[in-house]
């Protein structure tokens, strides 16, 4: 996939999988994955600035393979910051789709 489109998506590929339920990072690498090729090198910065502008809180859980993990939680400001990337995302998908289709009907 073209480097600058997933760029665009990843925001709001993440802040949807923790909108379902709460994730520690390497799940979420591993969630995001399944959408688009990503490395903990990608996520991890990603989470940093969506948890210090506001969209997520973090929180500790124990686990039993090790130390506590990290848990991001969707905060109200990023449920609204989620659904306005999601109908950004939908507008430019409708446009882009419906100037291919003219230019292939044309």
């Amino acid at each position: 996939m073209n480097a600058q489109f997933k760029k665009g998506v990843l925001e709001l590929i993440v802040l949807e999988s923790v909108r379902q339920r709460d994730m520690y990072g390497y799940e979420l690498v591993e969630e995001v994955s399944k959408v688009v090729d990503v490395n903990e090198g990608t996520i991890y910065p990603l989470l940093k600035r969506l948890t210090n502008e506001h969209y997520f809180e973090t929180y500790l859980r124990e686990s039993t393979e090790g130390p506590p993990r990290k848990y991001y939680h969707l905060t109200a400001a990023g449920v609204l910051y989620r659904d306005n990337l999601e109908k950004e995302w939908n507008e430019l998908a409708e446009k882009v789709g419906g100037f291919l289709e003219e230019c292939r009907n044309g």
